[in-house]
């Protein structure tokens, strides 16, 4: 599987991870079993969040990293409602309990809330020295958004930002990626098949015939063109998580590249525009 480096931190992560939205309303050991042969593929990078099934979903990963912890890159959410000061230390230690680990590799405050970023940052920085988590990042926050944190924070703080990214919505590519890529931040794609919303095109089957691979691996693997992206598809069953570990060594022409480009076209947004499901 092939990697990219995740922001500043020098840390390689799979371009394709796994995601875990949802992942309650599943099968509870179809998507443990999902997990485990995710990670035997290479797929590594696994996100949740606290919010996720209200801390179920947590529960389903660390039940499926158990043993395997070395292996995983594990990234967590805090909800704004709780991203306090003294909130965010306490949801990261109710987290870690619930995903059965001593710390997080990443830990994200899910989307920009009430509470001072300010506060929220200086929690994170305060379970950077008590060990509890690795690196810390952001979620669905526009390129204003960004330059704040930034500017709170300083240089080489801010590990990544999570956005909604795939054929259908490319509009971070105007904005919120060319900021991130100035100041090393991670762009890390969530929702790569549009919350289930993939719809094949001519141009992803002819080249996925051409390489014997699926339009969705076709799809995959032009989102992570870009060595500053990495994506995190969920998968509920086996079959769907070895079909997106295949787009993590495909490679893609210039050619195809510039003919996804043409069928999937990255419509413009206004500044400040954020893409959210």
């Amino acid at each position: 599987m092939e990697r990219h480096p995740f922001g500043w931190t020098g840390v390689q992560v799979p371009l394709i991870g796994q995601g875990s939205w949802r992942l309650d309303d599943e099968d509870r050991p179809g998507a443990i079993a999902s997990l485990r042969r995710g990670i035997e593929l290479g797929m590594t990078h696994i996100d949740t969040a606290e919010s996720y099934g209200n801390g179920e979903v947590e529960k389903i990963v660390g039940e499926a990293t158990a043993g395997r912890r070395e292996q995983v890159f594990l990234v967590s959410k805090v909800s704004p409602g709780h991203a306090t000061r003294h909130g965010t230390v306490k949801a990261c230690e109710q987290t870690l309990t619930r995903l059965r680990t001593g710390y997080l590799d990443c830990y994200l405050l899910h989307w920009p809330g009430r509470h001072p970023l300010a506060d929220t940052i200086a929690a994170f920085e305060q379970l950077v020295s008590d060990g509890k988590i690795r690196s810390w990042g952001i979620s669905n926050f526009n390129e204003d958004d960004v330059e704040e944190a930034v500017h709170i924070a300083g240089p080489n703080r801010i590990a990544c930002n999570q956005v909604l990214y795939h054929l259908g919505e490319r509009s971070i590519e105007h904005y919120i990626l060319p900021t991130c890529v100035r100041h090393e931040i991670a762009v890390v794609a969530y929702s790569p098949f549009g919350q289930g919303r993939f719809r094949s095109h001519l141009v992803l089957e002819e080249i996925a015939r051409g390489k014997g691979a699926t339009p969705r691996q076709v799809a995959l693997r032009f989102l992570v063109r870009h060595p500053s992206v990495v994506t995190i598809p969920k998968a509920a069953t086996q079959a769907h998580v070895e079909d997106n570990a295949g787009a993590g060594d495909l490679q893609l022409t210039e050619d195809e590249i510039r003919r996804i480009d043409e069928a999937f076209p990255a419509k413009e947004p206004r500044r400040g525009h954020l893409p959210v499901l």
